[in-house]
């Protein structure tokens, strides 16, 4: 294939876990140039795509019209012949009841080159999640994936029932909840035994994961009764026994629980990572975003070029934010780590002193609490007489630490402001979203005051506010919002431990 020759990747996205996504699924999003997505991807999924890329969805919902499956077709030949890099991207595995043999087909007709990666599937991956194992040593040698609702154009079905019924393992029923009365019948009239453990997963691997357990003849009953809908997997088999046993994904401490996040974009990968993890389901709603405060600011030239003059014993850094600003300068100016040789370096948080780690500084000084206050107290035994102090840190910021500084003789103190934080607008789906959630986590006071800016008709009712420490929960309190949990150690880790803490015993 020439470099000018498109190509389209039929891309399996996996079960709706973001994790379960493959390295190569999310290469071939950075780099495409067009990106036709199903309904069934992960919420993140596209996350990676490039800036320029185009994005288009064609995904199917019953009852809803949708982009039929030939002009699918058609637009990737379209695509691929104008020289595009093209991802269809598609739930789960694209072979496995994803439609996309016959996407490769037409493609293979139509003489545009195509590629296949596969993704994990949900019978093998919401089954694992629901604490239920397809095989297993003593109950199941084989498994079979079958559809539980074919083509209804059909003149007739293709899926023996009594094979099905004699199979000697576990059956997994994608698409099954509308007919599954029928397809129970259908087993048990076929002679699979109407006693046999059975499960139903709704939205496996997802923070609205649901599975109910009963048996082939109750299934059906038990299902509507739990008002389980589609997307679900069917499973009959011994193995459904084993998710008493096996269950895990559902016991994740904030398992079910809508968490939003309010940290500017480029900072919430981390933290919206680490509440996944946990179970929650995050909802990006960054209140703010960084924008680095040009070099050629006066209030940073000058600054800087007191830096170059050896003015500076102590440079003090408040966040992460400021290290990354501070070392963009040095870059600039071909300066490096090696040019802070001799000066003690002074962090507010651990977060900070990670920052600094990734440019080869360890912290002189790292204080107990992570506030200006904190840090005062860390800088209590140091004689500032004729000393120089740098502050390096957001346009806005209390004073707190600079005037004290000047109150214990330092020489110079100057504050050198790399950043401002501005108002981000949050995108209306996001918003939707938020409005249900349970808990609205703050990790500075311009968090606070930019959403409250971009939310005037409040935040969302019912929900508890979390705050990373004493200074953004002022800023709380000051904007006539309550404050429900307050984190006692003021990073990330302390925001996880609180929010956690909230949860119930389990029983």
């Amino acid at each position: 294939m020439s470099p000018a020759e498109g190509k389209v990747y039929l891309v399996g996205a996996g079960p709706g876990d973001p994790g379960l996504m493959t390295a190569r699924a999310l290469e071939l999003i950075n780099l495409a140039d067009v990106i036709y997505y199903d309904r069934l991807i992960p919420p993140t999924a596209l996350d990676g795509a490039r800036g320029d890329a185009e994005l288009v969805y064609v995904g199917k919902q019953p009852g809803v019209p949708s982009v039929p499956q030939g002009e699918i077709v058609e637009r990737l030949i379209e695509s691929g012949r104008k020289g595009l890099q093209v991802v269809r991207l598609k739930g789960g595995d694209p072979y496995l009841f994803g439609r996309g043999a016959e996407e490769a087909e037409g493609l293979k007709a139509a003489g545009v080159p195509w590629e296949v990666v596969p993704g994990v599937t949900a019978g093998i991956a919401a089954t694992a999640y629901a604490g239920i194992p397809v095989t297993h040593r003593d109950d199941a040698s084989a498994v079979a994936f079958v559809t539980g609702h074919e083509d209804p154009t059909k003149p007739e079905t293709a899926l023996d029932w009594p094979a099905l019924a004699a199979f000697p393992g576990t059956l997994v029923f994608y698409m099954g909840v509308k007919r599954l009365a029928q397809n129970a019948a259908a087993l048990i009239d076929g002679g699979r035994s109407a006693d046999e453990p059975a499960a139903a997963i709704q939205q496996g691997t997802t923070p609205h994961q649901r599975a109910i357990t009963a048996t082939l003849s109750t299934i059906a009953e038990a299902v509507a009764g739990a008002e389980i809908k589609a997307p679900a997997l069917i499973v009959i088999g011994a193995v459904a026994r084993h998710r008493e046993n096996l269950s895990w994904f559902e016991d994740r401490p904030l398992f079910g629980k809508k968490v939003v996040v309010t940290r500017a974009r480029a900072q919430t990968s981390g933290f919206a990572k680490r509440l996944r993890s946990l179970g929650a389901e995050v909802i990006e709603l960054p209140a703010i975003r960084i924008e680095p405060i040009s070099g050629q600011d006066e209030r940073i030239s000058q600054t800087f070029d007191r830096f170059l003059e050896d003015t500076y014993d102590l440079i003090c850094f408040t966040s992460a934010n400021g290290v990354s600003c501070f070392f963009d300068l040095l870059e600039d100016a071909e300066m490096d780590a090696r040019d802070l040789a001799g000066i003690e370096i002074a962090v507010i948080g651990p977060g900070t002193a990670r920052a600094l780690e990734e440019h080869g500084i360890k912290a002189d000084y790292i204080p107990k609490r992570f506030v200006a206050e904190g840090l005062l107290e860390e800088l209590a035994s140091v004689n500032f007489d004729g000393k120089g102090v740098l502050i390096a840190r957001a346009e806005e910021a209390r004073e707190l630490l600079p005037e004290t500084l000047r109150d214990r003789n330092a020489a110079v103190v100057d504050v050198m402001p790399l950043y401002r934080t501005v108002a981000e607008t949050p995108e209306p789906a996001a918003l939707e979203a938020a409005a249900s959630a349970d808990y609205v986590t703050f990790t500075s006071a311009s968090t606070v005051n930019r959403l409250l800016e971009a939310m005037p008709n409040g935040l969302p009712a019912g929900a508890k506010l979390v705050s990373i420490g004493p200074i953004t929960s002022d800023a709380a309190r000051e904007a006539g919002l309550e404050v429900a949990i307050e984190a006692t150690r003021h990073d990330i880790d302390g925001l996880l431990e609180a929010l956690i803490a909230d949860q119930p015993p389990v029983v």
